[in-house]
């Protein structure tokens, strides 16, 4: 029964679009699949990150107020630099080359790794949700080992389901019928990511 809970919690987190969505949105719009699902990779190893540190209970992280501080501005920042480089792209083909979107550009797997893991590790709210999750959900009595299968559970259904994602988006019959709305949606994801970075130093 816990572990039914504690899926479900995460599950309904995790398909709720946040940051994570709108850049994976992006990403399969303009770059090969392959390199998405290494962004993919990244963001479910920076979760990964955060339920080692919930796993073995090093639930002082809540209490070094500066490093939370500090991820909450960082992340604020990499996600309103994010938003404004979409905001700024001009209207263009899917297969057409762009200065605003050389972050995105890498044709280097572990680069794209790394755009992934970044945004993942700089988001606060990754590391909130997993400590509370474990701390709420989680009983005292729950061995290591099975504390260790949820946080792997958690971290392969972040990945398979980012991948969903890019699987589904990036496919060139759905690029094609979106057309010319992918400036409309770059222009929404752009919003939205500005949005979540301006909004998170004061949630």
């Amino acid at each position: 029964m816990e572990f039914i809970l504690i899926a479900a919690a995460h599950f309904l987190a995790l398909v709720s679009p946040g940051p994570d969505f709108f850049l994976i949105t992006q990403a399969s719009l303009r770059l090969p699949v392959r390199y998405c699902i290494a962004i993919c990779g990244g963001i479910a190893g920076a979760n990964a990150a955060y339920l080692l540190i919930a796993v073995f209970g090093l639930e002082a992280m809540r209490e070094i107020s500066g490093v939370m501080v500090a991820l909450k501005y960082l992340g604020a920042g990499y996600l309103v630099f994010l938003g404004a480089m979409l905001l700024r792209s001009p209207m263009r083909s899917l297969d057409a080359p762009g200065e605003s979107h050389r972050f995105l550009q890498g044709q280097h797997m572990g680069r794209q790794f790394l755009f992934g893991f970044g945004a993942g590790i700089l988001n606060p709210k990754n590391a909130i949700f997993y400590l509370s999750l474990f701390t709420v959900m989680v009983s005292d009595q729950t061995g290591m080992p099975t504390r260790c299968l949820y946080a792997l559970w958690m971290t392969a259904v972040v990945f398979c389901w980012d991948c969903g994602v890019v699987l589904v988006i990036g496919q060139e019959r759905v690029k094609a019928r979106l057309g010319r709305g992918v400036y409309l949606i770059e222009k929404i994801a752009g919003g939205m990511l500005t949005l979540f970075g301006l909004m998170l130093p004061f949630s």
